[in-house]
């Protein structure tokens, strides 16, 4: 699977919300964020998922770590309103995808910033995921006029002429 060059990478952040993940990767763990170049399907979101399983799982039996599960990928996509990722498990919240993924909107872009909901994350509530999140929101803007200006046709000409 081709995946888009990577366009932004954070930092890596340290990874102290919880304590889930401890058993079987440690506990120094970090968390980083990529955002890719080009156009992202969300139709493609739940294949990503199962295919990052799979990335984890050879990985872990190819090379020797000191604990059983040395990463964890969790795909997902932004979109100029919504912050969406993927996830094995079902919650009261999340959308049925297949093939056992489910989607679930993490954070939404309200009044020109990314805010939490009920269900997010405490380490996507934090104020240094949010900052890498709006400079992603930034490129991904850029993108969209870019292509907004390179097309031939205008986006709203089926509306215009249905008034003509």
């Amino acid at each position: 699977m081709q995946l888009s060059p990577i366009a932004m990478i954070s930092p890596a952040f340290p990874f102290a919300e919880s304590h889930y993940y401890r058993s079987k990767m440690g506990d120094q763990l970090k968390k980083q964020f990529a955002i890719l170049s080009n156009w992202y399907d969300p139709a493609e979101l739940s294949k990503h998922k199962l295919m990052s399983h799979t990335w984890e799982s050879d990985l872990a039996k190819n090379i020797a770590f000191d604990v059983e599960r040395p990463l964890n990928i969790d795909p997902g996509y932004m979109s100029m309103t919504k912050l969406v990722l993927a996830s094995t498990k079902n919650r009261e919240h999340r959308i049925y995808l297949r093939d056992g993924i489910y989607a679930e909107v993490t954070l939404a872009f309200r009044d020109q910033q990314w805010q939490s909901l009920p269900w997010t994350y405490p380490d996507y509530q934090r104020e240094d995921f949010r900052v890498f999140f709006h400079a992603g929101r930034k490129h991904l803007a850029k993108n969209v006029a870019s292509t907004l200006r390179n097309r031939e046709v205008s986006p709203f000409k089926d509306m215009d002429s249905e008034h003509e």
